[in-house]
């Protein structure tokens, strides 16, 4: 996500997307807009009480398409890695240079999601510590190193010994008072470190789905979205890249749904068979993408608001955000009265469409609101980054 998926650093045409010529991987962009345009959509509806069932997180275990927007930013920020490495590399620059670099942007990026979390109160003693810039900062550093200073091989070792070392240690270590192999909201060995450590921080009272320990399996979602970035710099044709990231997708998608017998697919815990089966799926869309946009080079009307979202994305995440923030606190009716964002559900959109349509509709409006005010800076090649 923080990475721009380019492999060379010429700007987008305005209102438009590269021309065919152009070196720019544009599925990626693509990838990355359709990502977030779903995490905003997600994020906003009118109520939290009239929400459809596929743009919800599941209860626990399982998953729905919602349960799949935070891995496809992992994975988006892992394959734009060595896109954007190799070039720098190639170019002379030191591994201990990028490194650093890599090191000041997750710093940023913890940064920005502590102050958006801190805003207005700026109650430290009391607030969230984790949440999902953090996350991906800490993903971010950790893939990074692992690229700049692995070969190939060992990265491989790295991905499959986090995946089972975080299996071996949710299933076999004992938490005090539930014993070991307790994947409940209340008795995984993930959820008794983040109170051990991070207690009064938490999203929950007694867990957070952005916690330390499940950070680990997460930075495997980041190397699978690298290899894939090698995939694709590979000399082979688009086709047969576009084969091989569609069969490793099944793949993937089929181991991780035979580890969910076992170690079942959890977002909140990002279980092993979770970053299997949401990389495999990732994998399956992004190849489709890819096949239609940079190999078979389909550009339309339809693809301009994916690049829009995808090439300011960070931006119109902390914005979307943090004017959702304001509009939940700002009030109406006095201090104990309706909340501007309850307001306007309420009166502009529940009042037609009802409870259900009414709060999706709301959703869609700001996706589409965000994509006006996105599209702007697009005209003016204004892009945002870190």
């Amino acid at each position: 996500m923080a990475e721009t998926a380019t492999l060379d650093a010429s700007p987008t045409p305005a209102a438009s997307v590269p021309p065919s010529s152009s070196a720019r991987l544009v599925s990626l962009d693509a990838f990355r807009g359709l990502t977030i345009a779903g995490m905003i959509l997600v994020n906003n509806p009118g109520s939290w009480a009239f929400v459809y069932a596929p743009l919800a997180h599941a209860e626990w275990h399982g998953w729905t398409p919602t349960d799949l927007i935070f891995p496809y930013f992992l994975f988006i920020m892992g394959v734009a890695i060595p896109l954007s490495f190799r070039r720098r590399l190639s170019e002379g620059v030191p591994r201990t240079a990028l490194f650093g670099h890599v090191v000041r942007r997750s710093l940023l990026l913890i940064a920005i999601g502590l102050l958006m979390r801190a805003v207005p109160s700026f109650d430290f003693a009391q607030m969230r510590w984790a949440g999902v810039l953090q996350r991906i900062g800490l993903v971010y550093v950790a893939a990074g190193g692992l690229y700049l200073w692995l070969k190939p091989s060992g990265r491989w070792s790295a991905a499959g010994g986090l995946l089972l070392l975080y299996w071996g240690l949710m299933v076999l270590v004992p938490v005090p008072g539930y014993g070991a192999g307790d994947l409940s909201v209340e008795g995984n060995l993930a959820a008794y470190l983040d109170r051990m450590l991070m207690g009064g921080h938490l999203w929950q009272e007694t867990w957070d789905p952005e916690g330390l320990l499940s950070t680990m399996p997460a930075v495997v979602t980041s190397l699978l979205g690298i290899f894939t970035g090698e995939w694709l710099q590979r000399d082979h044709e688009g086709s047969a890249k576009t084969r091989g990231m569609l069969l490793a997708g099944v793949g993937l998608v089929a181991v991780g749904l035979v580890w969910n017998v076992a170690f079942p697919i959890n977002k909140s815990l990002w279980t092993s068979s979770y970053v299997l089966f949401t990389a495999g799926t990732a994998l399956l869309l992004f190849g489709i993408m890819y096949w239609a946009i940079d190999v078979r080079r389909w550009r339309g009307p339809w693809l301009v608001p994916l690049v829009v979202y995808g090439m300011n994305s960070i931006a119109v995440y902390v914005a979307s955000g943090m004017v959702t923030k304001t509009m939940v606190r700002v009030r109406v009716r006095g201090d104990g009265g309706t909340s501007l964002y309850g307001w306007i559900y309420e009166n502009v959109f529940r009042s037609w469409a009802g409870d259900y349509n009414g709060s999706l509709s709301f959703a869609v409006s700001y996706v589409i609101l965000w994509l006006a005010l996105m599209w702007i800076l697009h005209r003016r090649r204004i892009y945002i980054k870190i």
